[in-house]
């Protein structure tokens, strides 16, 4: 099923190129309610529907440093404290945004502006302290996560061992376009990856090469406790901004149209744009600490 969420506060099932709407307030309650909700009988065109975000978790845990491949390319990079596997940090839930929402460019804040395709793992039923065997019971389904973080900022961060508001501003967390349930998807540990900016393919990878698989990353932050419509992220695949000889060649710039795509998953767009387009007025003065 590939489950969505559109317009104001409605839900839906896709079927071809129609929506079938369901009895349920948000895809949240949809998971708390155990997948168990009726139809509501209204059948509407995909074309004729506003997608969002399709889900607002409770919370959003963030993985980092998961992929071999981008693990290596990291060791390039002059952080001042490395990016272990397993890492893993709390997302600002209300920097969610969705499918062709834009990403306002904080020009006051950041100048090094970047993409992390990641996998986004949707859990379904609550729980704590399991393992690994246990966990495929409690993922429910996968949507498409880029991760947008402020480099610059994220290296100040770095020098304390942690980073969180280099990737927690105000719509840096697009994820969609929908939510395809877990029996969809053949084999989450073989899904090819590819982010593209303007049509140039910057990231390609595969969950094939993750250090620690979707169960056993699922199961380990399990201590946390999972409610229903919660979100876990995979980390990213290699090809960022960041780690190329010339960053600033790659930074992400207002006009820049990303496409972010995971095998059986879907395809998410958005448009970066400047801090004016999207409000109005000129980006206020820079608040330092």
């Amino acid at each position: 099923m590939k489950l969505i969420a559109f317009d104001e506060g409605r839900v839906g099932r896709l079927d071809g190129d129609d929506v079938i709407v369901l009895d349920t307030a948000s895809t949240r309650e949809f998971f708390e309610r155990g997948s168990r909700v009726p139809e509501t009988g209204e059948r509407l065109k995909l074309t004729d529907v506003r997608l969002r975000a399709p889900i607002h978790p409770k919370k959003f845990f963030h993985t980092a440093g998961n992929f071999v491949e981008h693990h290596q390319e990291l060791q390039a990079v002059n952080w001042s404290h490395p990016v272990h596997k397993g890492i893993v940090f709390f997302q600002n839930v209300d920097a969610v945004i969705g499918p062709d929402e834009d990403i306002v460019y904080p020009e006051h804040l950041t100048k090094e502006l970047d993409y992390e395709l990641e996998l986004a793992v949707i859990i379904g039923k609550p729980g704590k302290f399991f393992g690994p065997d246990e966990a495929i019971e409690h993922i429910a389904g996968f949507t498409v996560f880029n991760d947008i973080t402020a480099r610059d900022i994220q290296r100040r961060e770095m020098e304390s061992g942690v980073f969180s508001f280099s990737k927690a501003i105000d719509t840096f967390c697009p994820i969609g376009p929908w939510i395809v349930t877990a029996d969809e998807v053949p084999d989450m540990q073989n899904l090819a990856m590819r982010l593209r900016v303007n049509g140039e393919v910057r990231q390609t990878g595969n969950t094939a090469t993750m250090r620690v698989p979707i169960p056993h990353l699922v199961a380990y932050h399990s201590p946390q406790v999972y409610s229903a419509g919660d979100i876990i992220t995979t980390g990213t695949i290699s090809g960022v901004a960041a780690v190329q000889p010339n960053p600033f060649d790659f930074y992400l710039r207002p006009g820049d149209q990303i496409e972010a795509e995971i095998q059986s998953v879907g395809v998410l767009r958005n448009r970066v744009v400047s801090w004016e387009e999207h409000y109005g007025e000129p980006a206020p003065e820079k608040l330092n600490w």
